[in-house]
């Protein structure tokens, strides 16, 4: 007698394995959150003086912006991220 299988497959969608997700460091309130869960944004600055700007070499422009990692709690607030739908109709009432 064969065994028999669930009409469906599940599958984990944020890694190849579990167990294996790396936690990154919320770059505003320092909470270890997974990386899968975190936001990613970029802060820094640009260089509006055309003569500064020919000054530095090309290469050392990608040295200004930074990748940081946000939790959701702090993208919130921050206004990052919006809430998700069914939180927007609770507090809009609708």
């Amino acid at each position: 007698m064969p065994i028999s299988t669930a009409p469906y497959t599940r599958s984990y969608e944020h890694s190849r394995k579990r167990g294996s997700e790396g936690t990154v460091t919320c770059g505003f309130c320092g909470r270890k959150v997974p990386r899968w869960k975190a936001f990613t944004q970029f802060k820094g600055f640009r260089i509006s003086d055309p003569s500064l700007r020919k000054e530095i070499k090309s290469y050392n422009i990608h040295m200004f912006s930074r990748k940081i990692y946000v939790c959701p709690s702090c993208a919130r607030f921050r206004g990052i991220v919006q809430p998700g739908k069914s939180v927007r109709k609770k507090h809009l009432n609708i």
